[in-house]
């Protein structure tokens, strides 16, 4: 039943300089109470509402037929919904006399009230149709003193200040302050039109003392004296502030008319028409153009000063300076690009055959999109540097992404250009190094990105190497296509485990196993050594490789699939050849047998699979490593106890449960294999796989284990140089196993002679070269009856 106030400020005050006497006025003992919404009628002061409840109308129009005097009290609610109740208002009001009332537009009535004089409700008599209080009245204590009167003083002076500050404020309230006598009702006119919220001034009406009422409308206007002071220095700073600009942009425009007359333009203008240029020169897509001009039009807008004008030019410069339609040609010869092959690299055949086989269907069909080709092998195989001479072969440009350690989405699709220093990902950056939209692109050690809380990183490659989307490729800083379909990529691996399965299926994986010793000979000579030679400052005049003397460096001083070591132990012979030369050696250095080591120290690696092998439980197996292939000796051996299997050497759960397969399969079959059906239960057996500072795991020993079991039950040794890979089941079946080239390379580094394979392994043969596949004899078995009796009959 709230009502609002209707009114301006100066409508708070009679015409006449003082407000209305109502001394005179004696107030009834039951008062109808007329609850007011977020304003505080003051004894004395005359303010205007606007009623428009019908409860509220009702009481209007029954104080007028009467002697037009109402209570007022404010209200606790903060909306006018709904009526109100004896709890909802303050019980301190003012009495107020209806001077005049009138129609509204707004469906309500309007009515002009003075003030008489404060009261307190006793207690509520009726609720309906409207609110009717006991009340008794409140009077004023007023003593007069020096406090009083300096109280008064201090008011008056203060409200002149704030009169000065304050623009919602008539300035006539100055003179009608100064002229009041009275301090209750001065303390009042000054809580009456000061800027407080409705419960400072419901405390005032309640403070019947007066000096008390000074004293708190004195602190009520020091504070909002100090608000408006602040609000003035606010107001002052920033008119300085938009001075100073228009003052700046006066000079600019005087700049600019006095370079206009003399023919010149500003930086500004010259820069905005160089990037038009070079946006109609680019001949850039539809969708690039358009966001290109758009950006345009702001930077024309903008300052050379502002912080965006220079976000806006960074990303025109790369929108401009990115090779939309600029092409390398490819050398479509293939007869050419196969000596280009040849001469940087030996071996590789299938990867060369399906480079070739790409340029001959590109001259065939020239639309024809790039491969997304993966060399996945052992460290050292050549794989980054085979990248570099398919580029060669092709004609085109060359980049190079490592991708190691990569944790953030946006180091691949950038940044968005909300962040400060926003830049676009590796991908568009590569292109734009590159300077043509076709370029051979490597994104090296693919196997080893990572993910964390800023996304994933193989997830923002599907796009990138999926011909079916990359032809409209969108980085988060360009926001704009870019046709990527052209470009030839080409990951690296060294596993392909680590790799997500998603992103594996849209890459076609060539295998890089490694090389045998003749190969690594070959390249040693060809490429390794003329290297090494130059690189030292040596000439062929100075030193020569004898083929026995790299034979055994490959040999003896490394252990790998790869190329990287032996290279480096040809560096350490150079070297100290070199410091001959330099102490004043003029004649040739052969490099024979006999001098490997004064230069590379004694032999590191030799072979021991005959002699670890010559004692009954110890047999020689073959074991894939990231880096390779290694030989593995699975040893085993029995004593006194009761059935107990104990396996040591940092096996994995695969490794495990191959051991136990293995002797469920001897407990099964003792009887054929001419083994006391008992041994088990009067011995306890140990299976240990040396260097057990290197964890082990895979199904592939299993048939090593079986071998290595029946050789200590049946104290007899498997015969010299053998070894064997496989997986067993429980019926003794040889299921294959993985990377048999890596394995048997390993196995002719080492010494061995003879091989037993898995019978379905036979397919994968034509990956071993043939002179290692001459010099090894192999056995494909699917049995473990036929393992046995070549492991010791031979």
């Amino acid at each position: 039943m709230g009502e609002r106030q209707n009114m301006n400020e100066n409508e708070k005050y009679p015409e006449n300089s003082h407000p209305a006497s109502t001394d005179s006025t004696r107030l009834p003992e039951v008062l109808s109470i007329l609850p007011v919404l977020d304003m505080t009628l003051f004894p004395r002061m005359v303010l205007p509402l606007l009623v428009w409840q019908e409860e509220s109308k009702h009481l209007v129009d029954d104080a007028m037929g009467k002697d037009r005097i109402i209570g007022l009290t404010v209200s606790k609610k903060k909306e006018t919904a709904g009526p109100h109740e004896a709890g909802d208002l303050y019980t301190v009001g003012t009495a107020a006399m209806i001077l005049r009332m009138a129609q509204s537009d707004e469906k309500g009535i309007q009515i002009l009230v003075q003030g008489l004089s404060r009261f307190r409700i006793i207690e509520y008599i009726k609720e309906k149709p409207y609110l009717r209080a006991k009340i008794e009245p409140l009077t004023d204590t007023v003593v007069k003193d020096l406090e009083v009167d300096a109280l008064m003083n201090n008011l008056v002076g203060l409200f002149k200040n704030v009169l000065e500050l304050s623009p919602y404020l008539p300035k006539e309230l100055g003179a009608l302050v100064k002229s009041i006598e009275e301090p209750g009702i001065l303390a009042d006119l000054i809580a009456s039109s000061l800027n407080l919220s409705k419960e400072e001034k419901q405390l005032i009406l309640e403070t019947v003392d007066v000096k008390k009422r000074l004293q708190k409308v004195n602190n009520l206007i020091n504070r909002e004296l100090q608000i408006l002071r602040l609000g003035q220095k606010i107001q002052s700073q920033v008119k300085q502030d938009i001075d100073k600009s228009q003052r700046e942009y006066y000079l600019r425009q005087q700049l600019k008319t006095i370079k206009e007359e003399l023919g010149e333009k500003d930086e500004r203008s010259l820069e905005v028409e160089e990037y038009r240029a070079k946006i109609e020169k680019k001949g850039l897509p539809e969708e690039a153009k358009k966001e290109a001009e758009r950006e345009l039009n702001r930077l024309a807008r903008m300052h050379p000063s502002s912080s965006e004008y220079t976000v806006a030019a960074t990303y025109l410069d790369w929108l401009t300076v990115l090779p939309w339609n600029e092409s390398t040609k490819d050398n479509l010869d293939v007869k050419k690009a196969q000596k280009v092959l040849d001469d940087d690299h030996y071996g590789l055949q299938k990867v060369k055959k399906r480079i070739l086989e790409y340029l001959a269907v590109r001259k065939l069909k020239s639309d024809t999109k790039g491969p997304i080709l993966c060399f996945a092998g052992p460290p050292g195989t050549g794989k980054t540097s085979l990248g570099r001479s398919i580029a060669r072969a092709m004609g085109r440009k060359f980049h190079r992404v490592s991708l190691g350690g990569v944790r953030d989405e946006a180091e691949i699709r950038g940044h968005r250009r909300t962040y400060v220093g926003a830049l676009p990902g590796r991908i568009i950056q590569g292109i734009r190094r590159a300077g043509s939209n076709n370029p051979l692109f490597m994104l090296d050690e693919i196997d080893k990105l990572g993910a964390d809380f800023r996304g994933d990183p193989s997830s923002a490659l599907l796009e990138v190497l999926d011909p079916e989307q990359n032809f409209s490729y969108s980085d988060h800083y360009l926001d704009v296509p870019f046709d990527l379909s052209k470009v030839m990529f080409i990951t690296t691996a060294n596993r392909l485990d680590t790799v997500p399965p998603a992103l594996r299926d849209r890459m076609e994986v060539l295998e890089l196993l490694g090389y045998s010793d003749e190969e690594k000979i070959k390249i040693a000579k060809r490429f390794l050594i003329p290297r090494q030679r130059e690189a030292h400052g040596l000439t062929s005049d100075l030193i020569k490789f004898s083929t026995a003397s790299i034979k055994v460096i490959i040999s003896g001083y490394t252990r790998e699939a790869g190329l990287r070591n032996l290279e480096r132990e040809i560096a350490s012979v150079c070297r100290g050849v070199a410091r001959e030369v330099a102490e004043g050696k003029k004649d040739l250095t052969r490099i024979k047998i006999n001098d490997i080591q004064k230069f590379l120290g004694p032999v590191r690696f030799y072979s021991e699979a005959g002699m670890r092998t010559a004692t009954p439980g110890v047999v020689t197996g073959l074991a894939w490593t990231p880096t390779g292939g290694e030989l593995l000796f699975i040893e085993a051996t029995k004593m006194n106890g009761k059935q107990s299997l104990t396996m040591t050497g940092q096996l994995g759960d695969v490794m495990k449960e191959s051991a136990t397969a293995a002797l469920s399969y001897i407990r099964s079959n003792a009887k054929a294999l001419g083994i006391p059906a008992d041994f088990f239960a009067k011995h306890d057996i140990h299976i240990h796989v040396p260097a057990g500072g290197i964890p082990k795991d895979g199904p592939s020993a299993g048939v090593a284990m079986l071998t290595a079991l029946i050789s200590m039950l049946k104290q007899k040794p498997v015969i010299k140089d053998l070894a064997m890979t496989g997986e067993i089941t429980l019926r003794g079946q040889v299921l294959p196993v993985g990377g048999v080239k890596e394995k048997v390379l390993a196995a002719h580094r080492g010494g061995i002679k003879t091989i037993i394979l898995p019978e379905w392994n036979k397919k994968d043969m034509e990956d071993v070269p043939k002179n290692v596949r001459k010099s090894l004899h192999f056995h494909f078995v699917d049995k473990m009856g036929d393992v046995l009796k070549l492991a010791f009959t031979g």
